[in-house]
């Protein structure tokens, strides 16, 4: 699937416009490309303020922020960080935050152990319905053998002609109840949100509409969220329809919540959206970047 250009979202108000994407991944977690080639093409498409958000990990920190000056750009120090609340994964991006505090770097760490244990585990799943030597596959496509995810082994799966695209495989092999899914105990949302805050910067909500909570479980999910320090949701990401975009600017201003707009692009020729071609976030909402404009580099 190659990323597609969109910007066409008007909730008939004022806008915030602004080029910002805060969600994006490198070769340090799950995505295709350096944080120097990222910079790149964001720069190319008009971002003005960007942000890398690798999965666990905030290794190309430095990297991004040079690249970002290099290219032109304001940078924001990101990562997303995994979740469990209510037996899904949740995702909680952190920005603005002091990349090197050491509590964040160590929870961090934390978060990551036990991914390779998982990945064996996916392999033998695949091996009992004759997909032999997943593991050894997905290796090379991962920078970061600490963050070997199910994302890896979708492009070892495409590879192998198992699969015609990675939304493929995730459907046939890697998601529950199929073959190779292993779940994952990752840290707490109440650990991810103060560990963001404590290093002074600002937790998020990644992509609240992929989640399928019931109405009662989002409601709890943005309740804990906002008493653990929490201020941010994605209202404008990647993986939101045109509907869902109204949906939760109007839970952002409902709830007091800073609103934010990334891409949550991985690769040229997987990610839905493509770096700096979101639509505008509406102009009733306060972005993200209004509140952290003291961090931004």
């Amino acid at each position: 699937m190659h990323a597609r250009r969109c910007r066409a979202y008007n909730k008939n108000v004022s806008t915030s416009i602004l080029n910002a994407d805060l969600h994006c991944h490198s070769v340090v977690s799950d995505g295709t490309l350096t944080p120097e080639e990222l910079a790149v093409r964001a720069k190319a498409n008009g971002v003005e303020l960007w942000a890398l958000t690798d999965h666990d990990e905030i290794g190309g920190q430095d990297r991004a922020l040079a690249a970002a000056h290099a290219n032109g750009m304001k940078y924001l120090t990101g990562t997303e960080i995994s979740v469990t609340f209510a037996n899904k994964t949740v995702h909680i991006v952190g920005l603005g935050f002091d990349a090197h505090d050491a509590q964040l770097v160590a929870g961090l760490h934390q978060t990551r152990g036990g991914r390779s244990e998982r990945a064996q585990e996916m392999s033998e799943g695949l091996a009992k319905v004759g997909i032999h030597g997943a593991y050894e596959g997905a290796l090379k496509y991962v920078g970061n053998p600490e963050l070997i995810s199910r994302t890896h082994f979708a492009r070892f799966l495409v590879e192998a002609g198992v699969c015609q695209d990675t939304p493929e495989v995730f459907r046939r092999f890697l998601t529950e109840g199929h073959p190779g899914f292993v779940p994952h105990r990752w840290a707490s949302l109440k650990d991810a949100v103060q560990w963001i805050v404590q290093a002074k910067g600002m937790a998020i909500i990644a992509h609240p509409a992929r989640y399928g909570f019931t109405p009662n479980e989002e409601f709890a999910l943005f309740t804990e969220f906002k008493n653990y320090g929490g201020e941010g949701v994605e209202v404008i990401t990647g993986s939101h329809t045109p509907a869902e975009y109204v949906v939760y600017a109007d839970m952002a201003q409902e709830l007091d919540l800073f609103a934010s707009r990334g891409s949550d692009f991985h690769s040229p020729n997987e990610s839905r959206i493509d770096l700096g071609t979101l639509p505008w976030l509406p102009g009733q909402l306060t972005p993200v970047w209004e509140a952290l404009a003291h961090r931004i580099q």
